[in-house]
Formats: C-alpha cells, sequence, structure tokens
C-alpha cells in the first residue's frame, strides 16, 4: 500500500480523514500515485495537477522521507520507503504572501 497525506482542504474535497491508503503501483512514481489517487477520489482531479498538462499546480509540493520532491521529474522513482509504504508521499499546500 502506498500512503499518501493531503492538505486538509483536499482531505475536506475528498472527504477522507487521515491519510489516504492506495494500492501499489508497479511502478511508484509521482505521476503512477496521482494517477491512482485520482482514479480512487475523482473529485480530486484538477486539484494536484492541471486537467491538461497534467503539470502540478503552483502552490502545492511533493515531500517523502524529508526531502522536496516537487521539481523532480513526475515518473521519476519515489524512495523506497514510500513505495514499501513505510512513509507516506505528503502533498503539502504552500503558503505565499507578503
Amino acid at each position: 500500500m502506498i500512503r499518501v497525506i493531503l492538505p486538509a482542504h483536499l482531505r475536506t474535497l475528498a472527504r477522507v480523514n487521515g491519510e489516504v491508503e492506495l494500492a501499489a503501483p508497479d511502478l511508484v512514481t509521482v505521476r503512477s500515485v496521482l494517477d491512482a489517487l485520482e482514479a480512487s477520489y475523482p473529485v480530486l482531479r484538477g486539484t494536484i495537477r492541471d486537467h491538461v498538462t497534467l503539470q502540478r499546480r503552483a502552490f502545492l509540493r511533493f515531500f517523502a522521507c524529508g526531502e522536496d520532491l516537487s521539481h523532480e521529474p513526475p515518473d521519476a522513482p519515489l524512495p523506497d520507503a514510500v513505495a514499501k509504504g513505510e512513509e507516506p508521499l505528503l502533498v503539502i499546500g504552500a503558503i505565499a504572501g507578503g
């Protein structure tokens, strides 16, 4: 199982509490995890990634195992601890302002 922690506003939208568990895809990448997440929770389509380009939304970041994975290629394998379900993939809402 893959564990995903969503920001509060996306948990509310998807009507989930705490972390989400998904069946592990064959190759665990940000793209494959988000594909599985959107398949399980269709209401999240377009909230994390753009509908057309599938690019990460500007104010969301991806973290795992203490690393910022936001600028990694979407098909790069995630750390083994995430693939094994030992650590979650965190989707974090960025804060902006001045």
